[in-house]
């Protein structure tokens, strides 16, 4: 786990030298200097300090641009030698819910090393207005890079957006200021006598769960020194963040990782087995934002051909939109081109007694909603394409478990739950494997495989055999 931790840094810090270093450049030869001339003077400084004190390197190495990626190169390895950079503890006490504090201690350290590094190495004649400006500028860029909330954040994820809910919590205790919870909105406090009877507090969580969004669950044990095993086996495969308080040092029966601190007398144990999150969830947005946007340009002669044959078959509206159940238990509208009659989803319970789907499923053969004429846009998906919004919107994925209907959501059991704890997706396992069967088991076997197995691989994998799921019946799937 260290190793990987300083793969991660390695890997910021070298993205950060190559976006500052350019940045920097770029803005140096085109706003803080007004001709070359002066930047001939700069450097021709730069020469007799070299002259001076590093004689024994070969003036053909000293550049303009070479020492402002060096100062570069400086300033991030101080920055990063400090605890208050490279690491954001979530389980520190913070009463101010904006990121005022930490931009101004970045430009702070910034700001007096950047007039420092001018002054010393005789910067003359650059342009004081934009040098002010470049003062702000690059602050705003380490912040970004400092917490992955943040990047998050604006590829629509926010961390303010994010709920919890608590158990045997006070009201008033000290720790509701904590960074993980502040952040974060309370959509409930609840009450737990019995830890020992473990079905109480997971159906708790379920029904919440099934009616609002649940991200962090925070849990005050009290004396307890540990938890009954059903409960630790429920929270870890819940795959959200979890963070319980005791006055006694927690023992579990489970191997899993997870950080202890010690605060205000009290043992915290927290851990984040949330599936999507953090660098994780930024890599996979931009692929997605990618994909659709390339998705939308390339099907759009298709979808416009498609928005003629619905109006010309069956009149306006083209498109429907769909209450669908998202990321956490988010609720969204997905989007779809309409291939059934008018409000024909208000025709489920008439036609109920038809229904070959099994469990949450609603199949029949044959469905007398749809317009015959359009049978062949959902026979190849193009239905679907629409849905491309949505994973801008970032509230699909181009890869994931199919969204249902909310109320096929409230026929979920306990362990089929964990499905909301990614994004829900265009295709999947299922659509490459089974796409058209009506058997909810087989839905729920390549969605958990998906959950336990995801990575950025696997989508790509199931990417790249979706056509040929869709056009041809041979295709073997992963």
């Amino acid at each position: 786990m260290r190793l990987k931790s300083y793969i991660k840094y390695l890997l910021r810090f070298l993205l950060l030298q190559f976006i500052l270093s350019y940045l920097t450049i770029f803005y140096f030869n085109n706003f803080l200097i007004s001709n070359k001339g002066l930047k001939q003077n700069i450097y021709e400084n730069l020469l007799q300090d070299g002259n001076r004190f590093i004689p024994f390197v070969n003036t053909e190495f000293i550049t303009v641009d070479g020492f402002l990626i060096f100062a570069v190169f400086i300033f991030l390895m101080i920055l990063y030698s400090t605890k208050f950079y490279t690491y954001v503890n979530e389980l520190s006490f913070s009463i101010n819910k904006n990121l005022l504090d930490e931009y101004f201690q970045l430009y702070l350290l910034w700001t007096s090393y950047l007039f420092t590094i001018f002054f010393i190495f005789r910067f003359e004649n650059v342009s004081r207005g934009y040098l002010l400006i470049y003062s702000f500028l690059i602050p705003i860029i380490l912040l970004i890079f400092r917490n992955t909330e943040f990047i998050s954040s604006i590829l629509g994820r926010s961390v303010t957006s994010e709920t919890f809910v608590t158990f045997n919590l006070d009201e008033t205790s000290n720790f509701r200021n904590l960074r993980l919870i502040t952040f974060r909105q309370n959509i409930g406090s609840f009450s737990i006598r019995n830890f020992d009877n473990p079905d109480n507090l997971i159906k708790r969580i379920d029904k919440i769960n099934k009616d609002r969004k649940i991200n962090l669950i925070i849990i005050n044990l009290d004396n307890k020194s540990s938890i009954h095993e059903k409960i630790e086996k429920y929270l870890i495969s819940t795959n959200k963040k979890i963070l319980l308080i005791s006055k006694k040092e927690l023992s579990f029966k489970n191997n899993f990782i997870y950080r202890k601190e010690v605060i205000d007398e009290r043992y915290l144990v927290y851990f984040n087995n949330d599936v999507q999150y953090g660098a994780k969830y930024i890599l996979k947005r931009i692929m997605d934002i990618g994909l659709a946007s390339i998705g939308i340009t390339l099907l759009l002669p298709i979808s416009l051909l498609v928005i003629f044959l619905i109006l010309l078959m069956d009149g306006y509206p083209f498109f429907i939109k769909q209450k669908r159940v998202g990321l956490h238990g988010n609720h969204f509208n997905m989007y779809k081109f309409r291939t059934m009659r008018k409000d024909s989803h208000e025709l489920r319970d008439s036609l109920s007694n038809l229904n070959k789907g099994k469990g949450p499923l609603f199949k029949i053969e044959d469905d007398p909603r749809i317009i015959k004429q359009l049978k062949f846009i959902r026979e190849y998906s193009l239905d679907e394409i629409p849905q491309f919004i949505n994973v801008l919107r970032g509230e699909m994925s181009i890869v994931g478990p199919r969204p249902l209907f909310d109320d096929d959501t409230k026929l979920f059991n306990t362990s089929y739950m964990r499905r909301l704890n990614v994004l829900p997706g265009i295709t999947g396992l299922l659509q490459i494997n089974e796409r058209n069967t009506d058997d909810f088991s087989i839905w729920y076997k390549y969605d958990i495989e998906y959950i336990e197995n995801w990575s950025l691989y696997l989508d790509l994998k199931i990417i790249l055999k979706t056509p040929l799921a869709i056009f041809s019946k041979k295709i073997k799937g992963l």
